[in-house]
């Protein structure tokens, strides 16, 4: 049984804001985790400006760790922020029942909300079936906030996010948004406009988070947010002044960083980038594979030459890079 009031509670007036770093999980060179390097991690993320964490999703490797270890992942990020920021856990499933363990057992160590993505080896079909295996799911974890994970790329799920939104409100009690993360603007306005703008709807495409803020969004989650928070922040600083086409540049470098890194595996490149900026974070599991030494001299060169390692660090405007 929900305790309503309780829910009332913790969801009144917590929509997300800002930037949400989607954060890495630390591995030793063997691929076994390494915790230990989670507080560094936090720290960072909060000098550089953070709002928020998101655990566990698919820049953390979720879908690759075991249910044990996404719970160690999860309790030491939750740990080592101690409430200075929400900290939304990611505990998406192939098996229901594993996500319901892992939304129960993010609800006992006091995360702030829950995410998570659909099952995706044998495909979510249509409305309905989106929204009870997420009201499965989420039932798990009656007294948190959840948000549905939606990224079609990944899961193949095209479900068209209004009609889940609709349908699933009254079927999921604790349902409170959703981490979009998609190219279609004209969706996530409908999401966002829906129902009187009830919905948390968090933008999760980097590349086009200036699009997604002039069109509404409040908070972004990302996995570039990790190496440059600042970008985004001066970006999203410039536009809400009124200067666009400050706001265009930054957006612009932005989006030079992610080509760039694009023209490697992305994520054992993003953590290759933190080593370089003084935190090491280990390499990816697989089947994702690590740069090489030729490839990791190879990064560094390429963003030396797109001024990175400059106008990632604060400076007063773009044309100082």
């Amino acid at each position: 049984m929900v305790d309503e009031s309780l829910m009332m509670q913790r969801m009144s007036g917590r929509k997300l804001s800002g930037l949400i770093a989607a954060t890495y999980t630390p591995m030793k060179a063997c691929g076994d985790l390494n915790l230990d390097v989670v507080p560094a991690m936090v720290e960072k993320l909060l000098n550089d400006g953070v709002s928020g964490l998101y655990v566990c999703g698919s820049t953390g490797e979720g879908m690759s760790l075991t249910t044990r270890e996404r719970q160690l992942v999860a309790s030491a990020f939750v740990d080592a922020t101690a409430g200075r920021v929400p900290v939304i856990v990611q505990v998406g499933h192939n098996s229901l029942r594993e996500a319901q363990g892992l939304a129960k057992h993010a609800q006992q160590i006091g995360a702030d909300a829950i995410s998570a993505t659909c099952p995706s080896y044998f495909k979510v079909a249509n409305v309905q079936s989106l929204t009870l295996c997420m009201q499965e799911l989420a039932s798990a974890a009656p007294e948190t906030p959840f948000y549905y994970y939606h990224i079609p790329m990944l899961t193949g799920s095209s479900i068209d996010m209004v009609d889940f939104l609709t349908q699933a409100d009254e079927a999921i009690p604790t349902l409170v948004g959703l981490k979009y993360t998609d190219t279609k603007l004209f969706e996530f306005q409908r999401c966002l406009e829906l129902s009187n703008r009830k919905f948390d709807v968090v933008w999760g495409c980097d590349e086009m988070l200036l699009g997604a803020t002039a069109t509404g969004a409040r908070a972004a989650i990302g996995s570039t947010y990790n190496l440059a928070a600042n970008i985004y922040r001066k970006m999203t600083l410039a536009l809400a002044s009124g200067q666009l086409e400050s706001a265009r540049q930054w957006q612009s470098k932005s989006i030079e960083m992610i080509c760039t890194i694009g023209r490697y595996p992305f994520h054992p490149a993003m953590k290759a980038i933190l080593a370089m900026q003084g935190l090491d974070v280990g390499p990816c599991r697989l089947p994702l594979e690590s740069l090489s030494q030729s490839q990791v001299a190879s990064l560094r060169e390429s963003l030396e030459q797109i001024g990175f390692f400059q106008w990632s660090e604060d400076s007063s405007k773009p044309s100082d890079a």
